[in-house]
């Protein structure tokens, strides 16, 4: 049959031509009779799509039927205007948000009811089986055509908008951490960007590069949506961050999610003020993260890290507290320091009790005594005194900021 249709024959293309031409007053009812047919198959569809996508899906089927007819006749133009025409619609339906298969399966079943039109014509004695035979052909591989046609279209429109929403959503996270979510207009505006409730419960999450050019935070958007989270992510100043949202999580599980994805230093923060109080967040996030040594890979909330993000704030602060609590011990021979040092973390770690430190240290009660004895001659601080025992914990955490041992 392909050899028949392919053969060149002037006359049969003129009956081929004059057959499209007599569907050209019925291109409206045929369309018409399409958009129903569009319209009743898939009515959950349409309907959520409202009466105005209704009214332009009956306008393109019909400019799409008498187009369709005209290039078929082979009307001088008809081809190149047909062409732009699938071209137009694949960008437009994906502005709209239509899915592809959609359109598809809208055009596979117009093009049905064009050949079910050209068939009735045969049974009024205007088209014979050769022509029948050769339209029938031609139309369907034009279907071929304007699939691809469209999806080529669709798809780079697609790739368009997503890469302007991208650009959208970034230029908006970068004017959260510049502060301006506290203006309830551009708040407003970057939720609907952002595609988050105001009721919903925003975190920022920071992780700094520390120089590296690998990601320190593996991809966790994934993992992240199947718990209900929104998220969003981006570069900047040196640093990566997300906006993160949901109708409620705390910090601890947002801590348990992101740790399988770190490969760095990690810090968390919630904003109390949804994404008006963001780039307080990322502030705190980031402070929170730079608490953490480099060569670890951890995720940290600000909220467990506060003693740490304090003294990290006040290099004068962490190196008088230091002077003023642990530098004695720290002043005795190598092996000697280590050893109080470690007695001195165990004791705070058990609230004071030698029997429970001792335990940790895998070392005598009485040792740890005899230790505790030599800590509070070598500091003048008590460990039976809570104001004490906190100064000493807070030397602790500063003598760990600090980058090289004091000798």
């Amino acid at each position: 049959m392909r050899a028949l249709a392919d053969t060149p024959d002037p006359g049969l293309d003129a009956r081929v031509a004059a057959a499209w031409l007599t569907l050209l007053d019925q291109a409206d009812a045929i369309a018409d009779s399409i958009s129903l047919a569009l319209l009743e198959k898939d009515a959950e569809v349409y309907e959520r799509t409202g009466p105005e996508f209704q009214v332009d899906v009956r306008a393109s089927t019909r400019e799409h039927i008498r187009r369709g007819i005209e290039a078929m006749a082979g009307l001088a133009g008809a081809t190149h205007v047909t062409a732009q025409l699938w071209r137009e619609t694949g960008r437009r339906r994906a502005r709209q948000g239509v899915a592809m298969e959609l359109v598809l399966n809208a055009y596979t079943l117009g093009t049905r009811y064009l050949w079910e039109a050209l068939l009735a014509q045969r049974e009024h004695g205007r088209v014979d089986d050769q022509v029948l035979l050769v339209a029938g052909q031609r139309v369907w591989e034009a279907l071929d055509v304007q699939n691809a046609v469209f999806i080529d279209a669709y798809r780079r429109e697609s790739v368009q908008l997503q890469r302007r929403d991208l650009q959208r959503q970034q230029s908006t996270l970068d004017a959260l951490v510049q502060g301006r979510g506290t203006d309830p207009a551009f708040a407003a505006e970057a939720r609907e960007v952002l595609g988050i409730g105001a009721e919903m419960t925003v975190a920022c999450v920071v992780a700094p590069y520390d120089g590296s050019l690998d990601e320190p935070l593996t991809p966790p958007a994934e993992r992240l949506g199947r718990h209900g989270i929104i998220s969003h992510w981006h570069v900047r100043g040196g640093v990566s961050f997300g906006l993160l949202a949901a109708d409620r999580h705390g910090v601890d599980e947002l801590v348990a999610l992101l740790g399988p994805h770190a490969v760095g230093r990690v810090g968390v923060a919630i904003s109390t003020d949804g994404v008006a109080g963001f780039a307080t967040a990322f502030q705190l996030a980031s402070r929170a993260a730079d608490t953490v040594p480099r060569d670890e890979h951890r995720v940290v909330a600000v909220s467990q890290r506060l003693p740490e993000v304090l003294l990290a704030e006040s290099p004068e602060v962490t190196a008088l507290l230091v002077q003023e609590t642990v530098a004695p011990i720290l002043a005795q021979p190598a092996h000697a320091a280590d050893v109080l040092m470690q007695t001195l973390a165990a004791l705070l770690e058990h609230n004071g009790s030698a029997k429970h430190a001792a335990e940790a240290l895998f070392c005598h009660r009485n040792t740890v005594i005899y230790r505790a004895r030599q800590i509070e001659v070598l500091t003048g601080r008590r460990l039976g005194d809570a104001r004490d025992r906190m100064l000493l914990g807070l030397g602790l955490l500063a003598r760990q900021q600090q980058p090289a041992p004091l000798r």
